[in-house]
């Protein structure tokens, strides 16, 4: 997306990216950018908070109004949960989950495989 948001600011249309991987987002120089200290996946807010949705696209828009220097960057000032706690269980793998998950992958190659090579 940052990519797509620089191509865009060079053909003249001013953009402003939402986004919560700061340390990317940064480094591939989009004009404006809000930082949301979240998840990634969900730069907008909780599922199904219409508030804090809302909120973040106001002040996504009030950035686009208010930035005057290139790659500027605002922190939102929302939190995601009181206690911060969903950090400890972000890509967690626990040990009982890791045979699973292990498995899996070892199918998902297998069909890969199986799959017809749609570039030739």
């Amino acid at each position: 997306m940052s990519l797509v948001a620089r191509h865009l600011e060079q053909a003249g249309m001013p953009t402003v990216v939402i986004g919560s991987a700061r340390d990317i987002v940064e480094e591939c120089g989009v004009a404006r950018f809000l930082f949301t200290d979240f998840p990634l996946g969900n730069p907008c807010g909780r599922p199904f908070d219409e508030a804090m949705q809302r909120a973040i696209l106001g002040h996504a828009l009030d950035l686009f109004e208010s930035a005057r220097l290139p790659r500027t960057t605002v922190q939102a000032p929302f939190r995601w949960s009181d206690d911060d706690s969903w950090r400890d269980r972000y890509a967690r793998v626990d040990p009982e989950q890791a045979e699973a998950l292990r498995r899996a992958g070892e199918r998902r190659r297998a069909n890969q495989r199986r799959q017809p090579d749609a570039s030739a």
